[in-house]
């Protein structure tokens, strides 16, 4: 049996913002509530991650309430916690030490966003060993505009993040799913 760790990425009252636009899955919280509970029954190591940004306009700026973790995922006491400055969860926090000294060879990851900070934490956790899981439906992300002026939707690029990960980088299922394999 692998020794499992929950990592939660940028759950932060930033992402409620109105100036990041469209946003897919507005059940991802909920869902990734549910993944966390059933984590903190089993007994997994939980590690919290959030992102402090460089920019002086960001809402997940240190110091500004949307640097604070959302009410329904937020961590309690015990609770591993780490800040990072970039989309891995791996670079210049600490992470990969601490999941080493525990033990842990397997991850499954929930959090904002799907195509941002959960897709290159996931990449970097399976080119690092770890056996990946990302639930879908407790991953969530924005519409962008592309280079030529192009708009995705926050479901297409949800959905192609997900592909991408798909089998590659990861087993990606749904909460649900998930949750029954317990």
């Amino acid at each position: 049996m692998a020794e499992q760790a929950l990592l939660l990425i940028d759950l932060q009252v930033g992402f409620d913002a109105p100036s990041w636009g469209d946003r897919n899955n507005p059940r991802c919280e909920e869902n990734a509530a549910r993944v966390l509970s059933a984590a903190r029954r089993a007994g997994w190591d939980v590690v919290h991650i959030r992102h402090h940004s460089r920019s002086p306009a960001s809402p997940l700026r240190r110091g500004t309430p949307g640097f604070g973790w959302k009410s329904e995922t937020a961590p309690i006491a015990g609770e591993r916690r780490f800040v990072k400055r970039v989309n891995s969860a791996f670079i210049n926090t600490g992470l990969t030490a601490v999941l080493e000294a525990a033990g842990i060879d397997a991850v499954t990851i929930v959090g904002l966003t799907t195509d941002h900070c959960v897709s290159t934490t996931a990449r970097m956790a399976e080119n690092l060993g770890y056996d990946v899981t990302v639930i879908a439906d407790a991953t969530a992300t924005f519409g962008r505009t592309g280079p030529s002026g192009e708009h995705m939707t926050a479901a297409e690029l949800h959905r192609a993040a997900l592909t991408s990960l798909s089998g590659e980088f990861a087993t990606v299922m749904d909460t649900d799913t998930w949750l029954e394999a317990r």
